[in-house]
């Protein structure tokens, strides 16, 4: 029987693929280099990974101390130069 994916439901690539996946994606490589070292397609690297950055853009989302409307004023800060 094929190992199940803990991490993505219904996929159909390995759990050690996913894992390698995301060392890669973690060590800032891009989705063909992804794709070339974990010999997947670039589709389904793709598709992974940007359900890996909407996750972690909802985490920070949350995490975040902002919520709602900021008013940002028009202050300079830094060296006036002349």
């Amino acid at each position: 029987m094929k190992a199940l994916n803990r991490y993505a439901k219904r996929s159909k690539i390995s759990e050690a693929k996913f894992r390698q996946m995301i060392r890669y994606f973690a060590v800032d490589l891009d989705a063909s280099q992804i794709t070339k070292l974990v010999a997947l397609n670039r589709k389904s690297v793709n598709r992974y990974l940007r359900a890996i950055r909407e996750r972690i853009a909802e985490f920070c989302e949350t995490q975040s101390p902002f919520s709602g409307e900021i008013e940002v004023d028009e202050s300079y800060f830094g060296a006036w130069l002349s």
